[in-house]
């Protein structure tokens, strides 16, 4: 299983929030490049880039997503802000390997689809839902689109990936959603990127052991910046 470490991006700063909610960012000092840098020095092998001005439409990151690239040797994933086939071919010509959708999905099936079939499985998907009610737009509007409904459509329309956030569990150090992984797992033959709740290295242990076979990988945030998790660690742990 691999750990992805996740960079949000607001401001060209490196933020994190809890649940998604802009009143508890918190900023992290430091240059992004530099701490995608050091994610990768210590075993990383991919990166979690996410434009949060772009997603909540307040701006853009492209300058330090582009930078993010050129430093590291690893593919980028990176989301946020995608509306069109063009926005998501600027991304992956800023250096990303991977784009990724996630209110496009809801709001727009027809350019969702457009942009799966030109590039293929260089698009993963991004399932965050609250229980099984999909948010959108940087987790501040919920839909009434079911999650499940929701993965087994994309899943049809040829994603091979989603990243799947347990909304509720993001940033409150409460381990992974394991029975939501699992019913997310039986709806649908992608493989799944867990993303939300790690907060130990016995979160990650947990998680391997009891995660069905489809999630092969982990997106891990929070935990990073705040020291609970050493990445070095995390790693060894998920070999």
């Amino acid at each position: 299983m691999m750990l992805i470490p996740a960079i949000d991006l607001r401001g060209g700063k490196t933020v994190r929030m809890v649940q998604g909610d802009p009143a508890s960012e918190r900023v992290y000092d430091g240059d992004p490049v530099e701490r995608a840098k050091a994610f990768v020095a210590a075993g990383a092998q991919r990166l979690h880039v996410i434009d949060l001005d772009g997603a909540f439409g307040s701006g853009e990151n492209r300058d330090v997503i582009a930078r993010i690239c050129r430093a590291v040797d690893v593919p980028v994933q990176s989301g946020g802000g995608i509306r069109t086939l063009e926005h998501a071919q600027a991304r992956l010509d800023l250096g990303a390997s991977y784009v990724i959708l996630g209110t496009l999905l809801v709001e727009d099936e027809r350019m969702s689809r457009n942009i799966i079939r030109h590039l293929g499985e260089r698009v993963i998907a991004a399932i965050d839902a609250r229980g099984t009610r999909v948010a959108v737009r940087g987790w501040q509007e919920n839909v009434t689109v079911d999650r499940d409904a929701l993965v087994r459509r994309v899943a049809q329309w040829g994603v091979q990936r989603i990243v799947f956030t347990e909304i509720l569990r993001d940033g409150m150090g409460q381990g992974f959603d394991l029975d939501a992984l699992h019913a997310v797992a039986r709806v649908a033959d992608v493989k799944i990127t867990a993303s939300g709740g790690a907060r130990t290295l016995d979160d990650l242990r947990a998680l391997k052991v009891h995660a069905p076979p489809q999630v092969d990988s982990c997106v891990v945030g929070s935990a990073l910046y705040e020291g609970t998790i050493d990445v070095r660690e995390a790693v060894a742990v998920l070999a």
